[in-house]
């Protein structure tokens, strides 16, 4: 017998318990708001399917055979599992506990996520984070997941979500670089400048900047590019040029004054940028673990 075949059974399991312990077919009707009739055909169904009798009628009582006996044991085993489960669903969607798995692009995730996850888990010591950190977004359902965090300007079709916050670009160099090469003070200026840049993209040595109603495109260059954050950070810090930076990578370093904005009157439009949007499937029930790293993330990020 197949899981579905097995499964198909479970309910006259339940009906055959009910009436072995109500000791009738009236007393389990009353009992479950049944009928004594609708009980004995499911009962009778139940034989059937089984290919044995489990049950001797008379006309004053029933009485289990040797095959109900056995049978009646291993229903009993059956709803005690289904009620452990039960218990378990419940104790789980009534109160904060079990394993969270949450997926966050890298700068964000070292920078922002990390620094928050001691907190959070003495805050709740019946959940476990799994926090994986890769610029690489996962499929929620096929990889596992149960929250993701993506720049982006809405969630994606099928997923909910909540916003951390604004992700803004930034112009950085170290004072060193400035004093040996110059502020520059127009967007055009950067071309006299060596720009460290993302380079995925063919696209992206080219920069846009804005200012009140003004748009300039700059095709910059340099003599490195790295498709990561923190590595340009490095470089800037070892006065390699002018790079472009996320605020939550920039802003440590800017605020001990290894680094300096540039152009700060100009605002950064091109890749990544929107907000970091805290996504789940939305067609789920969010259990209490989900809902606690939910509102926890958002309030410190907001």
């Amino acid at each position: 017998m197949g899981t579905n075949q097995a499964a198909d059974l479970l309910p006259y399991m339940a009906a055959f318990a009910r009436v072995v312990e109500a000791g009738s077919f009236s007393a389990a009707a009353r009992e479950i708001g049944s009928t004594p009739s609708a009980l004995s055909r499911q009962i009778a169904r139940l034989e059937q399917r089984l290919g044995l009798r489990l049950l001797e009628r008379t006309t004053r009582q029933l009485r289990l055979n040797e095959a109900g006996q056995a049978f009646y044991a291993q229903c009993r085993q059956a709803l005690q599992a289904a009620d452990a489960a039960l218990a378990l669903s419940e104790g789980m969607m009534r109160s904060p506990r079990g394993q969270v798995r949450l997926s966050v692009p890298k700068a964000y995730g070292k920078f922002l996520i990390a620094p928050l996850m001691g907190p959070f888990l003495q805050r709740y010591p019946e959940i476990d984070v799994q926090l994986r950190i890769s610029d690489l977004s996962p499929d929620l359902i096929e990889d596992g997941f149960d929250l993701m965090v993506q720049v982006t300007d809405q969630p994606p079709e099928g997923l909910a979500g909540r916003p951390l916050g604004e992700v803004r670009q930034l112009l950085c160099a170290s004072p060193e670089y400035l004093a040996r090469h110059g502020t520059p003070d127009h967007p055009q200026a950067l071309l006299r400048h060596s720009c460290l840049y993302l380079g995925e993209t063919a696209g992206d040595h080219r920069w846009h900047l804005r200012r009140d109603g003004e748009q300039q495109v700059v095709a910059v260059h340099g003599r490195f590019v790295s498709n990561h954050s923190e590595a340009r950070l490095q470089a800037a810090l070892a006065h390699l040029g002018i790079t472009c930076l996320p605020h939550f990578t920039a802003a440590e370093a800017l605020a001990a004054g290894r680094l300096v904005e540039v152009l700060p009157g100009w605002r950064y439009t091109g890749s990544y940028q929107g907000a970091a949007w805290l996504l789940w499937r939305q067609d789920r029930q969010l259990p209490p673990k989900l809902r606690v790293l939910i509102d926890f993330l958002a309030a410190q990020l907001a």
